[in-house]
């Protein structure tokens, strides 16, 4: 009798559960509200079935109990019951896979309005690729990916000049208009999926996959790797932003052609030098830095990086938080840098600089970094020393004491909360699983040892 009234309570209270619970879908914000339905017939089906066999499971218990004089009838076979399941069995089994291919049969075929993106992923990264003026896509190959080519681009062919890149996890997309995503990675296997637009699909290396929608609320969605795809995978994540037509349009103009990127000047090093000469006051004449005003060191470290670091204090993504004493110090300083031309100047400035490493200033034990390390190598290199790639600078040879605060901001959410700062909220995740300043401290002196 107590296995029946368990059996019966646990039915109860699963579908008691099902329809109390305050966790369900995000609502959803594309035209795929037929894929919600064909959850919702599934829930259904299997839920009817759960509670007819524990029902029926409870009844035997209780109908087929022990009874000291009782015996059990033989009946190997009984064909009336085995038709009669087979057919409810049929029956369930169609009603969950029918609509299931009638929205598959939707979910293939793409409307023609529909505008094309390409969406590249790539150990932990988001970027993205919009047709130009032309409305084409250029030719890409993987022969032709590097750190100043990272979409593979084919300079050859005239159809990608005026391809817009799109180098941050961010995307922007016009509400109302049906959108196609090719989907290719550049690694390993990884998927898209953004909740509440109820898309999911793999990114497959080799060959191109795709998805489609209609974006049906303007708001920001977190895009999500739903694939395990390395040891950064919970770290990969991207964001569409479904803006008004006249919003979109404003934020596509402000993004880079693959023509405007090829033919972006290197940085003069004689203009950087005049330029520097404000930053030489507190990072030093050689870029050596100096912990007496807080100021790191910046010879040695990747340009890329430098120049991204500089936009971020310029646009407000660094430098605002009221922890962030050091931060706000230096926002007003990248503001005297006018545009991209005098930020890529003064890098140039800083790359020709003698790159001295610096002195290690903290204790730690560098045995229990080095497998605290192992997790960081991942993205920033075996050696520390840094990888465009993964958007991860260099690390050895760098002011460990201003790593050093800088993990402890983004732990404590100084660093890396704003929404512009994407790659800064992945490395807040990272830096959460150092729980404490020893922890900190090892890994430091680990990267000190290389």
């Amino acid at each position: 009798m107590p296995i029946a009234i368990a059996l019966i309570l646990l039915a109860l209270g699963s579908v008691l559960f099902h329809f109390l619970s305050p966790w369900y879908f995000t609502p959803i914000a594309s035209n795929w509200d037929t894929i919600d339905g064909t959850i919702a017939i599934t829930f259904w089906v299997t839920g009817i079935v759960f509670v007819a066999v524990s029902g029926f499971m409870a009844w035997a218990v209780i109908r087929y109990r022990y009874r000291k004089h009782a015996r059990a009838a033989y009946e190997p076979e009984n064909k009336k019951l085995e038709w009669r399941l087979l057919i409810v069995t049929a029956v369930g089994v169609a009603a969950m896979l029918a609509p299931g291919l009638l929205v598959w049969a939707k979910f293939v075929t793409v409307p023609e309005d529909a505008a094309v993106v390409e969406v590249v992923a790539q150990q932990w990264h988001w970027s993205y690729r919009l047709p130009g003026q032309d409305g084409k896509l250029g030719t890409i190959d993987s022969r032709f990916v590097s750190t100043e080519n990272p979409f593979g681009m084919n300079a050859n062919d005239e159809r990608g000049r005026d391809d817009v890149l799109v180098a941050s996890p961010e995307l922007h997309l016009p509400l109302g208009k049906p959108v196609k995503l090719l989907l290719r990675s550049k690694d390993v296997l990884h998927n898209f999926a953004i909740a509440e637009i109820r898309v999911k699909m793999d990114l497959v290396p080799g060959m191109v996959t795709y998805a489609w929608f209609t974006p049906t609320r303007t708001g920001s969605f977190d895009l999500l790797c739903q694939e395990l795809c390395g040891i950064g995978h919970f770290a990969m994540r991207g964001r569409i932003v479904v803006d008004e037509p006249a919003a979109y349009q404003a934020w596509l103009q402000r993004q880079a052609t693959y023509a405007q990127a090829s033919a972006r000047p290197a940085g003069d090093v004689a203009a950087g030098k005049a330029l520097y000469a404000a930053c030489a006051a507190c990072h030093g004449a050689n870029g050596e830095g100096n912990v007496a005003v807080n100021a790191p060191k910046l010879s040695g470290q990747g340009g890329w990086y430098l120049e991204r670091q500089l936009r971020h204090f310029k646009q407000g993504a660094r430098g605002t938080n009221e922890k962030d004493a050091f931060g706000k110090m230096m926002a007003p300083m990248a503001a005297t840098l006018a545009d991209d031309k005098a930020m890529a100047d003064v890098v140039a400035y800083i790359a020709s600089l003698p790159d001295t490493p610096a002195a290690g200033t903290l204790k730690g034990n560098a045995d229990n970094g080095r497998q605290r390390f192992q997790t960081c190598a991942a993205c920033h290199g075996a050696n520390a020393q840094g990888n465009a790639a993964t958007n991860a600078p260099r690390l050895k040879g760098m002011s460990d004491w201003y790593l050093a605060t800088q993990l402890k901001n983004f732990r404590t959410g100084v660093r890396g909360h704003d929404p512009q700062d994407i790659y800064g909220g992945q490395m807040a995740l990272f830096a959460g699983m150092l729980g404490d300043d020893a922890a900190i401290a090892d890994v430091l002196a680990y990267i000190n040892s290389r």
